[in-house]
Order: structure tokens, then C-alpha cells, then sequence
């Protein structure tokens, strides 16, 4: 009983472990799921009312990235990776500005307009907002 009661509800696969979050300017209140995997890709550079994006991502060995690329995304984090690197090399695009930590995610997040990020539900703090996945 003791250890049910310790048990996130996380655990169970109720709630996703991690999250979506963007600047509070991001007029968007949720996005479908093509949406969110193009621009995390890099693919598109706008949201759909024409916003300027401003990706951020976490290291590809960074457990919540691997968590957000293949539960949230649906895709490994080095195609991701080889995404981001065939659009620098090749001169069509650019990766996106990756940080060290959360705690920096969260901070960029919310000082960049624009901007979208992703985090543990655990981390969530008030200064960004959860964009919903349609």
C-alpha cells in the first residue's frame, strides 16, 4: 500500500512525464502533433499564425530529450539530429539553440518571444505555459 501511495501518477502512463512549453507570447494554445514535429525538426520556422519560432532542445543524451523525441515526437533523438545537421550542412536551415539544463531551458523559454522548450511536468513554474499536442 505504502509504495502505491509513493508511485507518480506518471508511472502509470496517465500523464505525460513531459511536456511542451512555449513563451507566454505563443498565441497557440495547443498544436497538432505534425505541427510540433515539423518545427522541431526545423522544418517550420513559423507557428500557424505566423509567429516567429525560437526552438530549444536539450542535449541528445539528456533523458528528457529522449523521452520528449520518442513519446511526444514519436522519432529517436539522432533522426532529430540528422535532421538538424542536413539542414546546416546543407545551407537550407539551422539547429536549434540547445542548453545545458531544465532550469536553463525554462529561463530561455521564457525571455525568448516566440520561443518553445520542453521540461518534466514536475519542473513547471509558472513563468512559461504547456502547449497541449492535438
Amino acid at each position: 500500500m505504502l509504495l502505491l501511495s509513493l508511485l507518480s501518477v506518471d508511472s502509470f502512463g496517465d500523464e505525460p512525464a513531459t511536456v511542451v512549453i512555449a513563451n507566454k507570447t505563443v498565441q497557440q494554445a495547443s498544436l497538432p502533433l505534425e505541427t510540433l514535429r515539423a518545427i522541431f525538426a526545423m522544418r517550420q520556422r513559423t507557428f500557424p499564425d505566423g509567429q516567429a519560432v525560437h526552438v530549444f532542445v536539450l542535449p541528445d543524451d539528456n533523458p528528457i530529450h529522449e523521452d520528449f523525441s520518442k513519446k511526444i515526437l514519436g522519432v529517436y533523438p539522432h533522426q532529430l539530429r540528422l535532421a538538424w545537421d542536413r539542414a546546416v550542412f546543407s545551407g537550407t536551415g539551422q539547429a536549434p539553440n540547445e542548453v545545458a539544463s531544465e532550469a536553463e531551458m525554462i529561463e530561455d523559454v521564457a525571455s525568448t518571444p516566440g520561443s518553445v522548450g520542453y521540461i518534466k511536468k514536475t519542473s513547471l513554474n509558472g513563468q512559461v505555459r504547456v502547449l497541449d499536442i492535438e
